[in-house]
């Protein structure tokens, strides 16, 4: 890719900020704490989580960068990012999550294979660009498209980054081509992240950003944009990223048998507290985030705090001074929610959240009923222990 180039070791690494926490230096995986993750709605970009699967792309040449867009199409094009920036800019507030976003607890049932996140494998941020539907315009593939003349169906993206998984190949990953020429589904090719170009770990100069969807899909450092027949066939959409039952183990596996995971199911998490905590008897603020998939709200978050026996209702909330509602065009249906409750807590007990989104899904009680061997979407109840004492602490 002119312009732009993947190097092949890590020597010249963007820096990042002291206070995350590394799950893998080469590449480097890392989260916020949880406690920071939940100071403001919109993520800072230090505290945005980096999810990379080799070293940092470079871009030598901003002038020369430009992305290809070819396949199953009448006129392919190349794409300059004065191209891009000539295009209506819109901007979509969107949370990022991880597929693996709480690995860590779902090795505590069995062990799984994967980077061990903790709750804080996402982020919400307002990316800003051009939308994908405008950008396949200009190749004669009109809004609301499901197939184009040539029979392409799906639309699959390039990065630059090459990855051990593809034996050294580009990362890749697609989408169907109706949710691609959709401008409702608000796909980006984003170029800016909160207010600011986007930085190296993010994608910089050009990223797609798919909201809704698992963060696998939103393709870094964009090289090209292919329109294809079927699905991409790269690792990450056919041999990773799929969700499989309790049963199915590394001998008896058949990737075949599921689908590539696209939206994100309903989730929750407090952040204001840590796994085990030592309190005094008193008041205790619980908050969180609470987020789901394809674009539905959280009609509530549940609070327990004697283990799940009986439950409470967290206020919700976005952006200060406008209420939260679930279905509300002034909500920004593609983010997450915060939420917060004070309690009065007693004696040591078990405090848990779940969320229901607007479709009425909830999440799940037991981690052990969607154990799966790659320990994705791991969106059980979320717990933690508070221990009381009365002495001083």
């Amino acid at each position: 890719m002119p312009g732009l180039t993947a190097p092949s070791d890590y020597a010249r690494e963007p820096p990042r900020h002291p206070c995350l926490r590394i799950n893998s230096k080469e590449p480097f995986n890392a989260e916020p704490p949880r406690s920071g993750l939940i100071l403001s709605y919109v993520t800072p970009v230090d505290l945005f989580y980096k999810r990379n699967h080799g070293p940092i792309p470079l871009v030598e040449d901003i002038e020369r960068y430009s992305v290809s867009i070819c396949g199953l199409i009448d006129t392919p094009r190349e794409l300059f990012m004065g191209d891009i920036r000539m295009l209506p800019k819109y901007t979509v507030t969107a949370t990022l999550q991880c597929a693996g976003n709480r690995r860590t607890a779902m090795s505590q049932v069995k062990k799984v294979k994967g980077v061990g996140w903790d709750v804080s494998a996402l982020g919400n941020a307002v990316w800003g660009g051009a939308k994908l539907a405008d950008v396949l315009e200009l190749v004669g593939i009109p809004k609301l498209a499901s197939t184009t003349k040539s029979g392409g169906k799906h639309v699959e993206f390039v990065s630059v980054d090459k990855c051990k998984e593809e034996n050294g190949g580009p990362y890749k990953a697609s989408i169907p081509l109706s949710q691609a020429t959709n401008p409702t589904a608000e796909v980006l090719l984003a170029y800016e992240m909160n207010g600011e170009v986007l930085n190296r770990d993010h994608g910089y100069p050009l990223r797609v950003v798919v909201p809704g969807v698992i963060g696998a899909r939103s393709v870094k450092w964009l090289d090209s944009i292919n329109v294809i027949a079927n699905e991409c066939q790269g690792f990450f959409m056919q041999r990773d990223y799929k969700m499989f039952p309790p049963s199915v183990n590394w001998d008896n596996i058949n990737w075949s048998t599921s689908r590539p995971q696209m939206d994100f199911p309903v989730q929750s998490a407090i952040c204001s507290l840590e796994d085990v905590n030592a309190i005094k008897p008193g008041k205790v603020k619980i908050s969180g985030y609470a987020v789901s998939g394809g674009g539905r709200g959280i009609e509530r978050v549940d609070i327990s705090i004697d283990g799940g026996k009986s439950w409470l209702q967290a206020s919700r909330y976005q952006k200060a001074g406008i209420p939260y509602v679930s279905d509300d065009l002034n909500s920004d249906k593609w983010a997450w929610v915060l939420f917060e409750v004070v309690v009065d807590i007693s004696s040591s007990t078990t405090i848990v959240a779940k969320a229901v989104d607007l479709a009425a899904n909830v999440q799940p009680e037991k981690v052990e009923d969607i154990w799966n061997l790659r320990g994705i979407l791991n969106t059980s109840w979320h717990q933690v222990q508070v221990r009381v004492g009365h002495s001083n602490m």
